[in-house]
């Protein structure tokens, strides 16, 4: 089941009013996020959340056009390994340990008709 909040923003932009959530918003979302909260944690729990929203709509509001994305902050590069072989083949000698083998591979039953 999908829901659905709608947060009240008719308080418009001032930064002492932006957007804030009500008390049966924030029972609703306890309730979705199956969380307890107890009758005098509402308030405390309101203003937290309602800030929260307050600083996600004013990151969005922030110029992001002209930003490139990037892939890591610092422009490093990985260090790889030389790829070299470290171990050697032992193959047959751990097959000699399989049930049923054929040309260095290994053979099961079909399960699937």
């Amino acid at each position: 089941m999908l829901t659905h909040v709608t947060l009240d923003t008719s308080a418009g932009t001032n930064p002492e009013n932006l957007v804030s959530l009500t008390k049966d918003q924030v029972q609703h979302i306890a309730m979705l996020a199956r969380l307890q909260l107890a009758e005098q944690e509402f308030d405390d729990v309101v203003a937290k959340l309602s800030r929260i929203v307050d600083f996600v709509d004013q990151l969005q509001a922030a110029p992001t056009g002209n930003v490139l994305p990037m892939a890591h902050p610092l422009q490093q590069k990985q260090r790889l390994r030389a790829d070299v072989v470290t171990e050697s083949d032992e193959r047959d000698a751990i097959q000699a340990n399989a049930g049923l083998v054929r040309d260095g591979f290994y053979l099961v039953p079909k399960v699937i008709e």
